[in-house]
């Protein structure tokens, strides 16, 4: 009985623990949704409140002035996304299956190779002239999607997935004469699906919340850029429009300043929050998986 009663003391601050640690996460997005629907007077007035004391919808329509834009900034972000998880999911699977693989000969060289991209880099100048003189990628949406094709944390991540499939599954299958790309395909791709959910996650998520690629490669002149980087542009014209406003003293009392930033971090996060649901079991399967096996 007292083991029992132990277990159930456990178990209640268990739960208890992680509702209140997961309320802790949830409130900062509930404050900016909140926020994002509050008049700009009564944010300067009351400060940022969980529920807007004044509701206003002001600072979406700003947002949504140009449903054009927003809607071909989306589209533009959507395909990269999709393209770039896609592809680089099947490369970085490739590659971490390749060296593992202890009948590869180059696998450590090639290992260390790759590692050592994690400690130093060409810098940002070598990259920049690599994109535009050499490769013409300047004003190209390439520009943005190549670069987050392969990952040195990721490839490692899913070496050590596939390492925990036995050797003796492949042999075989060589043995009955498939190849290794079918291997690959029919054998060690159905096995590793935790490992490539969690994986394409954080892939789809860095293609998401791309910006900065976007905004050296891609000029102004260009009518529809990713979403992140429209965004941001909407915040840094809001932020001018204040700087120019104070040392000018000109008041503008109806212009949605803080909502808006609250609006776009709305619009920007909305969508990857829908989509987590679907991949969840599978990311925290994965996660796992990599934590023990690794």
């Amino acid at each position: 009985m007292r083991t029992d009663a132990a277990t159930v003391a456990v178990s209640w601050f268990g739960y208890v623990f992680i509702s209140l640690f997961s309320l802790c996460c949830l409130l900062p997005f509930l404050l900016v949704v909140g926020t994002s629907f509050t008049a700009e007077g009564s944010i300067h007035k009351h400060g940022f409140n969980f529920w807007p004391r004044e509701f206003s919808t002001f600072a979406y329509k700003i947002v949504f002035e140009n449903p054009d834009l927003i809607l071909g900034s989306y589209a533009v972000t959507i395909l990269i996304t999709a393209a770039g998880t896609a592809i680089g999911l099947f490369l970085v699977a490739m590659t971490g299956y390749a060296l593992q693989r202890p009948d590869f000969e180059y696998r450590n060289g090639i290992s260390f190779f790759i590692y050592f991209t994690t400690l130093f880099s060409g810098g940002l100048v070598p990259f920049y002239l690599l994109m535009t003189q050499y490769l013409h990628l300047k004003d190209s949406y390439l520009a943005v999607l190549l670069p987050g094709l392969l990952s040195p944390f990721l490839i490692i991540m899913m070496k050590s997935f596939v390492r925990s499939i036995p050797h003796a599954i492949t042999e075989s299958a060589k043995i009955d004469g498939a190849g290794d790309f079918t291997i690959f395909l029919r054998l060690v791709l159905p096995m590793t699906t935790p490992a490539l959910a969690t994986i394409g996650l954080f892939i789809a998520l860095g293609y998401w919340n791309e910006w900065y690629n976007s905004m050296l490669f891609l000029s102004p002149d260009m009518k529809y850029r990713p979403l992140q980087l429209f965004l941001y542009n909407v915040v840094t014209s809001a932020d001018f429009i204040r700087n120019s406003s104070a040392a000018s003293n000109v008041p503008l009392r109806d212009m949605p300043l803080e909502s808006m930033k609250m609006a776009t971090a709305v619009v920007a996060t909305g969508p990857v929050i829908l989509f987590y649901p679907f991949v969840q079991r599978y990311f925290i399967k994965g996660i796992t998986v990599g934590a023990v096996k690794g």
